[in-house]
């Protein structure tokens, strides 16, 4: 049996875990165990990684069911993986740690750690493409904030 507060199910108020529909549960729960150093609570139906102060809950993708009727659940795809339109923030103490001991257990990275101005951020992916920001925070603690996105007009 498991415990409940190793359980996404709060007594009183909400919690925020986030959801993955994933092609492999297997491989995403290593991955999010290995590299974020996740704690694995079930392992399948769903599976369940319980990340520092939340959870990452995954299942294969499916067709609709009756409290979301016309929701079709899916992976990304290859095809598809470079168009996002949400992702995971990671924050962490010491970015450059992160990023070496992450790459040592094998997560890929689209950049090494780069200045942002507000923080150090790199990001990766996991085995279904989803991508992962993983940042650090710096000139935010004095006022500096990053350049906003180029092409936004600001």
């Amino acid at each position: 049996m498991t415990n409940r507060n190793d359980l996404p199910a709060p007594e009183q108020g909400l919690i925020l875990p986030h959801f993955l529909t994933v092609r492999d549960v297997a491989a995403s729960r290593r991955c999010y165990a290995d590299i974020l150093g996740g704690e694995i609570v079930l392992e399948e139906n769903p599976g369940i990684v319980k990340v520092a102060n939340s959870w990452i809950i995954m299942n294969p993708g499916g067709g609709p069911t009756p409290d979301k009727p016309g929701v079709t659940l899916a992976p990304p795809t290859p095809e598809n993986r470079d168009t996002v339109s949400s992702f995971m923030n990671v924050r962490v103490a010491d970015i450059a740690a992160f990023h070496a001991d992450a790459t040592a257990k094998g997560a890929e990275f689209l950049t090494e750690p780069l200045d942002r101005k507000a923080e150090l951020r790199c990001y990766l992916r996991d085995p279904d493409g989803y991508l992962i920001e993983v940042g650090q925070t710096t000139g935010m603690l004095e006022g500096v904030f990053a350049d906003p996105p180029a092409g936004t007009g600001q």
